[in-house]
């Protein structure tokens, strides 16, 4: 890769040895692509993805450096599955220095998994819900929650009601929802952490449209080739790119006590005024619990009514 993400991020004088990052969807795109990055300025690195074979190949490559990792399969729609890599996760690492939520993407399909509940908003949202909520106790002084969003959560509001309903799916608008709700999710995180006194920040970002990312197989017709061939085009963002912007948020001592915050260019940027809607947040942080049928996480760290 000519352009690293860690020198795109500023962060290559970064030391993260002696630091353990799991990052998920990290067997191809920008998860790859930071998890290589993570790997090179120290880090020990879980590995999460669906195929085997790919995550065979990044733990290699990790090894190769002299950093331990460890991959482990998990199928995000399968609410057991994702307890499994939370409890191996646990079982395997002494505790986490960043919690990368980076695992998701756009599906064409309308269906509802078995937990009743459209499978996007379920693989993109309640999947880093939960594995979150898993690994809260597991997360060191210090450590970092990046959540990847998109600016496709700008034109939707959020419908909880239309989560549980698959008559009238469309893929395009179940994606963004699914990325208002990851912006929601890290902002209310962030406020629940503060509350009980964690220091443990938590942040969402845009990655940029990425055609090298493997975002556009699910994409209607011959949309995957056009894109995919965007992907020679000069000021097109690059997989280098949208990984550097995961590290700026992961690694970079300029973020070390900001949380609460969207960013994209590396830069904290205002998310759409859905995604500032505090009552929303509460709203979402307690209904994913109730679709998951788990306790609220961080419940008794409330945050203020208004706003």
């Amino acid at each position: 890769m000519s352009r690293r993400p860690e020198r795109i991020a500023g962060v290559t004088d970064v030391d993260c040895s002696a630091k353990t990052v799991l990052v998920t969807g990290s067997t191809s795109g920008i998860g790859r692509a930071a998890a290589l990055a993570l790997g090179r300025l120290g880090a020990d690195v879980v590995v999460h993805g669906r195929s085997a074979a790919a995550g065979r190949s990044v733990v290699e490559e990790l090894s190769g450096m002299g950093v331990e990792a460890t991959f482990v399969a998990a199928e995000f729609a399968d609410v057991d599955a994702v307890r499994r890599l939370a409890d191996t996760v646990r079982a395997e690492t002494e505790g986490l220095d960043a919690l990368v939520n980076n695992a998701g993407g756009l599906f064409r399909q309308g269906e509802l998994t078995d937990v009743g509940v459209e499978y996007t908003f379920h693989v993109n949202h309640l999947a880093p819900y939960l594995l979150t909520a898993e690994l809260l106790g597991h997360l060191r002084e210090g450590a970092r929650v990046v959540t990847t969003a998109s600016e496709a959560h700008r034109g939707v509001s959020l419908d909880l009601d239309r989560v549980t309903d698959v008559a009238n799916h469309s893929g395009t608008w179940a994606y963004g929802h699914s990325k208002l709700a990851n912006v929601l999710f890290a902002a209310e995180l962030a406020r629940r952490l503060d509350a009980a006194g964690r220091e443990v920040t938590s942040n969402s970002l845009h990655p940029g449209a990425i055609p090298g990312s493997g975002f556009s197989r699910s994409l209607p017709g011959p949309l995957p080739r056009v894109v995919q061939a965007l992907d020679a085009l000069p000021g097109v963002t690059s997989v280098a790119d949208g990984a550097a912007e995961i590290l700026f948020l992961a690694a970079s001592p300029r973020t070390a006590d900001v949380s609460g915050r969207y960013f994209a260019d590396r830069r904290s940027t205002t998310p759409s005024s859905a995604a500032r809607d505090r009552a929303a947040a509460r709203r979402l942080w307690r209904e994913s619990a109730a679709m998951l049928d788990v306790e609220v996480p961080l419940a008794a760290a409330t945050t203020p009514s208004r706003g």
